[in-house]
C-alpha cells in the first residue's frame, strides 16, 4: 500500500473488506506467437486419476487469450493445452494472477510464466527434467541396436551411461525441489519426479515439510500415503523378518543369515522377467559367495505350485540353499511385509540386516557387491 493519510487508508480498508469475496478468483493473461485467431485453448485440472477440463479460451488476432474464474480453495495443478505436443502445467488457486507467453509451435520449450511462483518452479523443473531427454533417448536407441546386433558385451557400458545421465538429471531436479521445499509445486514435483525406492530419505523429508506448509494439499496427502508403506523397507531400515517354509517343509528365518550380505530376492517360476534375471543372480552368487564377509541369496517364491517351484530352482541352477515360500502367490506374507507389488524385486542387506540397496540387477548388483565385499 502506498503511504497515505490514515483516514483514507481506513476507508480503503473498509472498501476492501466489503469487496474481498468479489475480488477473489484466478486469471491467466496469455499471448502466443504463431497461432491463428480463434484457436481454442483448454484448461484442465489434474485430479487423482486424470485431467478434467475446467474451461476454454480463444485467441484473438494478436494471439492473446484470457482465462478467469473461481477455483476450489486448495491450490492445484492445471494443464494449459493447445494440442498434444503443446501443453504446459501451471499451479493455480483463487489468488493467482499470472501472465504467460510462448510459441504455439513449441510451447513446452518456449513458454515463460510470471506472477505465480509455483508455476515458475514447475516450469524450471519441467525444463530440468527434459534437458537430457534427447540424450537419454539416443542411449536407449544405442542399447537396442547393440542388443539386436548381438553386441552383448557393450550393453552394460551403455546401461551405465544411461544410469549416470539419469541420476544427474534427477539430482538437478532434487536441488530445485529442495530450494523450494515449502511450495505446493515441490509436493507435486516430489510425487512426479522423485523415485522413493532410490531416494526415500529425500522424499520423506519433503513430505514432512509439506505436511507443515501445505497440510490441505492433495499432493501432501498423496505423497504421505505413497511413502508410508515403503517406510519399513526404505534404504537404511532393518529388513522385516521372514520366516517361511523351505521345499522340505522346514522353516527358514531370514535372521539366521545375519553376518553375511544377503540378497532377498522375490521371484516365481511363472515370472518371465524373473527367470531372465536368474542367470545374473547365479553369476553374482558364484563370484561373491566366499568374498569378504560372504554373500548369499534368500529367495522368496510367489508360486502356488510346489512342483513348478522346485523344478524352476533346479532348471535355473539356483544352487544357494535358501529358498522359501508359503505357496500363496500374491498373498505371500513376506511380499506383503515388503510391499512387493511386482516381481522381480530384491533388497540387498548388510551383515546386520539393514537394507543398503534395492532392485539391483545385472551389472548394478555386481558393482555393488564389488564395492561392499572388498
Amino acid at each position: 500500500m502506498k503511504p497515505t493519510l490514515v483516514a483514507v487508508a481506513l476507508l480503503g480498508l473498509v472498501n476492501a473488506c466489503q469487496n474481498a469475496s468479489a475480488a477473489e478468483g484466478y486469471q491467466i493473461n496469455g499471448q502466443l506467437r504463431n497461432v491463428p485467431a480463434g484457436t481454442t485453448l483448454h484448461l484442465s485440472e489434474l485430479t487423482s486419476s486424470q485431467f478434467v477440463e475446467r474451461g476454454t479460451a480463444k485467441t484473438d488476432a494478436q494471439g492473446r487469450f484470457t482465462f478467469k474464474g473461481t477455483l476450489p480453495v486448495t491450490a492445484a495443478v492445471y494443464q494449459l493445452k493447445l494440442d498434444e505436443p503443446n501443453q504446459v502445467l501451471l499451479v493455480l488457486d483463487n489468488k493467482t494472477h499470472l501472465s504467460l507467453a510462448g510459441d504455439a509451435k513449441s510451447l513446452p520449450a518456449s513458454y515463460s510464466v510470471k506472477g505465480s511462483k509455483d508455476s515458475e518452479i514447475i516450469q524450471q523443473l519441467t525444463r530440468t527434467m527434459s534437458a537430457n531427454k534427447d540424450k537419454l533417448q539416443r542411449i536407449v536407441q544405442r542399447y537396442n541396436a547393440a542388443g539386436q546386433a548381438g553386441r552383448t558385451d557393450s550393453l552394460p557400458i551403455i546401461e551405465q551411461q544411461y544410469t549416470v545421465l539419469q541420476r544427474a538429471t534427477a539430482a538437478r531436479a532434487r536441488r530445485v525441489i529442495r530450494q523450494n521445499a515449502a511450495s505446493v509445486a515441490a509436493g507435486f514435483a516430489t510425487l512426479s519426479f522423485v523415485n522413493p525406492d532410490e531416494d526415500f530419505a529425500f522424499a520423506d523429508s519433503i513430505a514432512g515439510i509439506q505436511r507443515k506448509a501445505n497440510p490441505g494439499s492433495p499432493f501432501t496427502q498423496a505423497l504421505t500415503e505413497r511413502l508410508e508403506p515403503m517406510r519399513a523397507t526404505a534404504v537404511g531400515a532393518t529388513a522385516p523378518e521372514i520366516n517361511l517354509a523351505q521345499p522340505d517343509g522346514k522353516a527358514l528365518s531370514l535372521k539366521s543369515l545375519r553376518g553375511k550380505y544377503v540378497l532377498v530376492d522375490f521371484w516365481a517360476s511363472w515370472c518371465g522377467p524373473c527367470r531372465q534375471e536368474n542367470p545374473n543372480v547365479v553369476k553374482a552368487y558364484n563370484e561373491y559367495k566366499d568374498k569378504g564377509q560372504g554373500f548369499t541369496v534368500f529367495s522368496v517364491s510367489l508360486d502356488d505350485d510346489k512342483d513348478r517351484w522346485t523344478k524352476a530352482i533346479a532348471a535355473d541352477g539356483l544352487v544357494w540353499p535358501n529358498h522359501v515360500s508359503d505357496l500363496k502367490k500374491w498373498n505371500n506374507a513376506a511380499a506383503a511385509a515388503y510391499g512387493v507389488q511386482a516381481i522381480p524385486q530384491s533388497f540387498l542387506l548388510d551383515p546386520q540386516g539393514k537394507i543398503i540397496a534395492k532392485n539391483l540387477r545385472g551389472q548394478a548388483l555386481e558393482a555393488k557387491l564389488a564395492e561392499v565385499l572388498k
